[in-house]
C-alpha cells in the first residue's frame, strides 16, 4: 500500500517520516518531490575496481549550471534530509528528468526501513543536458510494511551508508571483501 499525501503528513506527524526542509507545495497526491543538491561527483579512475574504495572528485554546480555529458556516471544528492522509521521509501526519477534523458538510480531506487540521510543519486544521461542545483530531480513514495522490523538499518552494525552527509557518496561495495 502507497501512502496517500494525508497519510504522509500523518506520518510526519507521528514522526516516523521524516523530511528536511519540508515545502508543502512539493507534496504530490502519493509522493514527495525531492531536489537535486549543489554537489556532485565523478570517479577519479577510469577503471572502477568493486574490492577497491574508488575515490571520487566533488563538482560544485555553479548558478549557471552544470552540462552533464553521456558515457558519465555523476554521483549527485538530494537537498532533502530524510528519515524513514516504518515504512519502505521508494526514489522515482520525476518524468520531466526522463524525458530529458536522464537517469536518477542505476539500481538503488528503494530504501529500508530505517535510513536516515540524504539520498544519493546515480545520475547518467542520453544527451548532454544542463542541470541546475535545486531543481526537482525525484519523487519519493512510501510503501507501509507488514509485520515488526527486526533490523532497521540506521541501527544495523555492518550498514555502509549510515555516515550524514549532504554530499554524494561512492560506492562502499569494498567492504563486503574485508
Amino acid at each position: 500500500m502507497i501512502l496517500t499525501d494525508k497519510g504522509i503528513l500523518n506520518e510526519m506527524q507521528k514522526g516516523t517520516i521524516v523530511i528536511e526542509p519540508y515545502t508543502h507545495e512539493c507534496l504530490g497526491t502519493n509522493s514527495y518531490d525531492v531536489h537535486l543538491s549543489k554537489y556532485l561527483a565523478v570517479y577519479e579512475d577510469a577503471v572502477l575496481d568493486a574490492k577497491k574504495h574508488n575515490l571520487i572528485k566533488e563538482i560544485l554546480i555553479p548558478e549557471e549550471g552544470y552540462v552533464l555529458q553521456p558515457g558519465t556516471l555523476y554521483l549527485g544528492s538530494t537537498e532533502e534530509y530524510t528519515e524513514t522509521h516504518a515504512h519502505v521509501p521508494f526514489l522515482e526519477g520525476k518524468s520531466s528528468i526522463g524525458r530529458l534523458g536522464i537517469d536518477i538510480h542505476a539500481t538503488a531506487g528503494k530504501g529500508d526501513v530505517g535510513f536516515c540521510n540524504y539520498w544519493t543519486l546515480e545520475i547518467s544521461c542520453i544527451h548532454p543536458v544542463r542541470v541546475y542545483a535545486g531543481m526537482p530531480v525525484g519523487q519519493l513514495i512510501y510503501f507501509a510494511v507488514d509485520g515488526e522490523i527486526e533490523n532497521a538499518y540506521n541501527k544495523k552494525q555492518n550498514a555502509k551508508y549510515n555516515q550524514r552527509t549532504p554530499k554524494p557518496m561512492e560506492s562502499m561495495m569494498w567492504k563486503n571483501f574485508k
